[in-house]
């Protein structure tokens, strides 16, 4: 991301963001409500037009090379956005025809989401029967089924209890150390202390402070308290 800005008539949700994310890191992209999280991500994946400025993914720029730079991403939003009327099998098959791959070719990767991810006895059966925990791991296998070499990550384990929390901690270690970059935002800083490598803060639409978790917390202090005195200065 290159002097990222963002306007909204006079409002300025972004104000030239730049930064790096390494492929095969786990990312934190941290803070408050309002701070321009949301408008970051949709601005990579394609969802916002940037007012200025650049993006670009594994190489691809994400608006002169948009297909390719899409193919490259996968989201799991924060909310439920999935057609009720399909079962959950069916959920992943759809998603993968959006980036043009076709039933057939696409059968083995679904089956094996549905194994990997705890749903295969499910597979048939509509999402609306799925439990909170079920759901958060659906989000996951439907943004992984193109499989893209980014996962974005908006409050995965929002709503979740602490049981499911670290089983999904978990599978996120796995997909990363198999190579799979991932941008993570969250409220819970006790989450990206523990998940993430790297960790950028924002406020108000800057960067306040781009580092290694380890250095963000060579103080001594917890990242809770490196958070609030970073973003209410």
């Amino acid at each position: 991301m290159d002097g990222l800005v963002k306007r909204y008539g006079a409002f300025t949700a972004v104000g030239g963001m730049s930064f790096r994310v390494e492929a095969g890191d786990f990312f934190g992209f941290l803070g408050p409500n309002g701070a321009g999280k949301t408008t970051s991500i949709n601005s990579i994946v394609g969802l916002v037009h940037a007012t200025s400025g650049s993006i670009s993914v594994f190489g691809h720029d994400n608006v002169r090379e948009w297909r390719e730079a899409r193919r490259l991403v996968g989201l799991a939003p924060q909310e439920y956005n999935f057609d009720r009327y399909l079962s959950i099998r069916d959920v992943l098959l759809y998603q993968a025809g959006y980036y043009g791959i076709s039933h057939r070719s696409v059968r083995a990767r679904v089956d094996e989401l549905l194994e990997r991810f705890g749903l295969k006895e499910w597979a048939s059966k509509d999402y609306l029967k799925l439990s909170g925990g079920m759901k958060r791991r659906l989000t996951l296998a439907r943004a992984l089924v193109h499989s893209p070499k980014l996962l974005i990550l908006d409050e995965p384990t929002a709503g979740v209890d602490v049981e499911l929390r670290l089983e999904l901690w978990s599978m996120l270690r796995a997909l990363n150390a198999e190579g799979l970059t991932i941008f993570l935002t969250t409220h819970y800083l006790e989450e990206a202390e523990e998940l993430c490598r790297n960790i950028g803060i924002v406020r108000a639409g800057k960067l306040v402070a781009l580092k290694p978790t380890t250095e963000l917390l060579a103080s001594g202090d917890s990242l809770q308290d490196v958070f609030l005195e970073l973003t209410r200065r």
